[in-house]
């Protein structure tokens, strides 16, 4: 059967409405790229832990909110207006649920800081204010200009094998980054700057990556984007 992987949607306002929805270029690549059906998640929090019984695998989007810094334990609050504490409450439970579960786990830039928050570290809420950290956040250009090539990453460990590069080129759209990398989380990529750009779950029983960069945003023109979605479209497979 096909294996079927959960999206948790993020809380929006549209038309004076609250609504559910994430972009549909993920569960586009999650069709093509790992041979896999997309399910929407709505943010309604822990209770969604039940769905789990029903999915092979869990694809964390990202999105344009922020995690609330009270979620790692920081009080001053720099975003104020981008948050979306539905979806912190769903996810952040939720990835934690799946891998102990075993299930196969790909995280995409706001996932990858859930991903990071929910095992116990931190976030800079905007990375371009550090010292010496460059500005990863082209959100402001035109749409077919965000998602350029905009930064070199090295990479290392299972992720560079994966791959099959230590070298590649990816696009930057995000403010927050991983500050204190948790316990449990291992880095395996890094911008020429320092910013952590990718992670494995040490230890995972199968695939459990997070990745800072868009690799769903047309990812069949790029090499390493493929690998990516068919490692762990391989991996869904193996766990179904």
């Amino acid at each position: 059967m096909t294996p079927i992987v959960g999206i948790p949607a993020c809380t929006k306002l549209i038309n004076g409405h609250v609504q559910h929805a994430t972009p549909a270029r993920y569960a586009t690549a999650l069709m093509q790229g790992a041979g896999a059906l997309p399910l929407l998640i709505p943010p309604l929090g822990e209770v969604e832990l039940e769905v789990l019984e029903r999915l092979d695998g869990l694809l964390l989007n990202g999105s344009a909110s922020n995690v609330e810094p009270h979620r790692y334990g920081v009080d001053q609050d720099l975003t104020p207006q981008s948050h979306d504490p539905a979806r912190d409450s769903t996810t952040l439970p939720m990835v934690r649920a799946a891998i102990a579960r075993g299930m196969p786990v790909l995280a995409i830039c706001r996932g990858i800081q859930e991903l990071n928050v929910a095992f116990g570290g931190s976030l800079h809420q905007q990375v371009h204010l550090q010292p010496a950290r460059l500005d990863h956040d082209a959100r402001e250009e035109l749409i077919d200009d965000q998602y350029l090539p905009r930064h070199p990453v090295t990479l290392r460990g299972e992720l560079a094998g994966l791959l099959g590069a230590a070298r590649i080129e990816v696009n930057s759209l995000h403010e927050q980054a991983i500050d204190r990398l948790a316990d449990g989380l291992v880095a395996e990529a890094w911008a020429e700057d320092g910013t952590i750009e990718a992670v494995r779950v040490a230890g995972a029983r199968t695939f459990a990556f997070g990745v800072q960069w868009h690799p769903e945003w047309r990812f069949a023109a790029f090499a390493d984007r493929i690998a990516l979605f068919r490692a762990f479209g391989e991996a869904l497979r193996r766990a179904a």
